[in-house]
């Protein structure tokens, strides 16, 4: 469709002896007497597509293409972007800029209180303007990859996809366990589905190291460390996170990683201030992609945003651990501030 920030205006003089004469073949309506000018109303205006409008007028989808053209050049058509989305624009140059990311893609803030679903909507978005054929896509677990899940669509079919989940499952809510964000991925772009078969966390170090050395859980690491691209959120560990809902782990684990400076969690590990890891027992007993395993990912999206969530976006982001960033206007504006 035609931009949406494009607007039509008409010249006196560009609708005059300037103008070609018209071309009655085309069955000009009466208030145009140039093609190239009605071209243009059919696109901006009513929003018609060039194949719409080369059908409408009897003529190639080229010629379209050469009106349209010739309507910007004429001046008949003037093209302006809104404040908003240059100011996005703006913003996401600066924070690709500030990170060292490969791109950045900003929603607009609004008071609604379906952050959640609008950022899942932006990532899925993001996420399949990447997909390949014959990708392998690993995915983590939280609400907001639940919702980039729930949200994605292919505008076409893609052959020979693979979804993995890259940590284990947790005994936690089972609304947005890692389980349940893979098989709802896998099942809308059409993929295989492979499931992590195993707990996130064990009771025992000497257990999961016997746990992984079975032969089925060698393949399924084997397919995680091949994964083209991934998907993950970011969560804060206060008293309401999601981490702390999740079972991966108890309260009291969690506090000590606060204790010793944790201020975030991504796929279950915990970093600090400045995106560094920070190694506990939790993570000896732990089941999934390590931290310096995911930043060996060609194509890492992460997906987040929030007031509570700007400090552990912040050292996730200067910690090197995503590729592409999905946020808002409000959390990226937050981010430049730190």
């Amino acid at each position: 469709m035609p931009p949406l920030a494009a607007k039509v205006r008409f010249m006196s003089e560009m609708i005059s002896e300037k103008s070609p004469a018209p071309d009655r073949s085309l069955n000009l309506p009466t208030e145009f007497d140039d093609a190239v000018v009605w071209a243009a109303w059919l696109y901006y205006a009513d929003q018609l597509t060039q194949s719409e409008i080369a059908k409408r007028l009897g003529v190639s989808r080229a010629t379209i293409v050469n009106y349209l053209q010739e309507a910007r050049e004429r001046g008949i058509v003037s093209i302006r972007i809104s404040s908003e989305a240059n100011g996005r624009t703006t913003l996401a140059r600066k924070l690709t800029e500030k990170y060292g990311l490969d791109g950045v893609f900003i929603i607009p803030s609004l008071d609604d209180g379906h952050l959640v679903d609008r950022l899942g909507e932006a990532g899925a978005r993001v996420l399949a303007e990447q997909i390949k054929p014959g990708d392998t896509i690993g995915v983590a677990w939280g609400r907001t990859v639940l919702a980039v899940a729930d949200l994605i669509s292919l505008p076409q079919p893609i052959e020979n996809l693979t979804v993995v989940q890259v940590t284990g499952s947790s005994t936690g809510s089972p609304d947005f366990s890692a389980e349940l964000c893979t098989s709802v991925m896998s099942s809308r772009i059409k993929a295989r589905c492979v499931n992590l078969l195993a707990p996130a966390v064990l009771t025992t170090r000497e257990l999961k190291e016997m746990l992984l050395d079975e032969p089925v859980l060698k393949k399924q690491f084997e397919l995680i460390h091949s994964t083209d691209r991934i998907v993950f959120g970011v969560g804060d560990i206060g008293v309401k996170s999601t981490v702390r809902a999740s079972g991966i782990a108890s309260q009291e684990d969690i506090d000590e990683y606060v204790r010793h400076g944790a201020v975030g969690v991504i796929i279950g590990r915990f970093i600090d201030a400045a995106g560094r890891p920070l190694l506990g027992d939790l993570d000896d007993r732990m089941v999934g992609l390590a931290l310096e395993e995911l930043q060996q990912v060609p194509s890492r999206i992460c997906v987040a945003g929030g007031k509570t969530k700007i400090t552990a976006i912040h050292a996730t982001l200067i910690g090197g651990y995503a590729t592409h960033f999905v946020t808002d206007i409000a959390t990226g504006e937050a981010l430049l501030g730190k």
